[in-house]
């Protein structure tokens, strides 16, 4: 990476790491048979790919058989969901999911209402925390499937899994989470959670793009999602991503092993932000909870600026951040998880999500501090809306 760039868009993907590139590379032009062949070289593929599924599946304290691989998080979502909604449609019709899902699930489920089935939104408080007593209240006796996020790709906020899963658990009902943040930021255990489906994307935590899995509970009925060949004990067609698979594995293992001093780093640098623009930026809204919140994710919100304009000028300073809003796609609405935590729409227009990574420093955050200082004056500057402000003296 060119030295002049501060990255700190961690949750939107990360790099390949070295190591995991090597374990990769093999798969490419040594051992490149098709896993389904039955000589040799495709015998090598297939051992890959199952030495890929006992890693993954260790790693989450499952089984080697409850571990699918996928071309994405996305898929893994829309499979759990769709699956999972068809495979029990004639127990039940009635699906429950929360208001600040990533839009891989919201989407899945908007499908579903096209195709008869009935979506319950569940709100979330100002820190975007899912109530479990609304969760209870929400259940019913038609409801076959609840999927809430393990941790806020905007926000960062981690729900409490555990007692949300219990709860479905306790009413028979499925429970599926998009860990698809949490994998590589938390030490997350499928047992401990008790969680019947949970989707992953191998690029978030330093493995390649183009791969992703779900694991799927023993005894879990759900119909497959992807037809064509026998691939995925018939559950997902398709010639397996043999490199691909190899790399997931590689990068889990490597993030599983150094969890606990990479959260360390990452709370460090999150912790130095916060409290620098807090102090040295006025009319600043931190996003989330302060402590419950993935390690690496910072989401500000800047009264009286546009987040892209923000987002434009931090580039020209090398520094690679997003924004909580979700203009950047073409889109002139603010983010639906900022709105749904009740932020207005001109308070939810200049936000900013900054998510560090392994390479990120303290001198970085110092450079981001003095930019975002001097940028975020010079566009309040330019705001009729602050103008106005200072004018009559209000209070933000």
């Amino acid at each position: 990476m060119d030295k002049h760039i501060v990255y700190v868009d961690h949750a939107a993907t990360t790099y390949v790491k070295p190591e995991v590139f090597e374990a990769m590379k093999p798969y490419f032009t040594e051992y490149f048979g098709n896993p389904s062949s039955i000589y040799s070289l495709g015998r090598e593929s297939k051992k890959a790919i199952e030495n890929a599924r006992g890693v993954i599946a260790e790693c989450l304290g499952a089984q080697p058989s409850e571990i699918y691989f996928t071309g994405s998080g996305t898929e893994a979502d829309n499979w759990a969901i769709k699956g999972v909604a068809y495979a029990n449609r004639k127990k039940g019709k009635h699906l429950i999911t929360s208001a600040i899902e990533h839009h891989a699930v919201l989407h899945a489920f908007d499908y579903l209402k096209k195709e008869g089935f009935e979506v319950t939104y569940l709100p979330v408080d100002e820190r975007g925390f899912v109530n479990p007593k609304d969760l209870a209240e929400a259940i019913r006796p038609d409801t076959t499937l609840v999927s809430i996020m393990m941790a806020n790709n905007e926000i960062g906020t981690i729900q409490p899994i555990k007692e949300l899963a219990a709860i479905a658990k306790e009413k028979g009902v499925i429970f599926h989470t998009d860990a698809v943040q949490a994998m590589g930021n938390l030490d997350v255990k499928v047992n401990d959670l008790n969680v019947d489906l949970l989707s992953m994307s191998a690029h978030k935590f330093y493995g390649p793009k183009g791969v992703g899995a779900l694991y799927v509970r023993k005894g879990v009925r759900i119909d497959s999602f992807v037809h064509g060949g026998a691939q995925e004990r018939n559950k997902r067609a398709g010639t397996e991503n043999v490199p691909g698979i190899v790399g997931m594995a590689a990068a889990l293992k490597l993030a599983y092993e150094n969890l606990e001093e990479y959260n360390k780093h990452l709370r460090k640098l999150s912790n130095k932000l916060i409290d620098s623009v807090m102090e040295r930026i006025p009319y600043v809204r931190l996003n989330g909870d302060r402590e419950n919140r993935l390690p690496g994710n910072v989401n500000f919100s800047f009264q009286f600026i546009e987040g892209e304009s923000l987002l434009l000028m931090l580039d020209m300073k090398g520094i690679q951040a997003s924004s909580g809003s979700a203009c950047t796609s073409g889109s002139l609405d603010p983010s639906h998880v900022l709105l749904a935590i009740g932020l207005p729409h001109e308070i939810a227009h200049g936000s900013l999500r900054i998510t560090f990574g392994e390479d990120n420093t303290e001198e970085q955050v110092d450079y981001i501090v003095d930019n975002l200082v001097e940028i975020v004056e010079r566009l309040r500057q330019m705001s009729p809306l602050y103008e106005d402000f200072v004018k009559k003296g209000q209070k933000a």
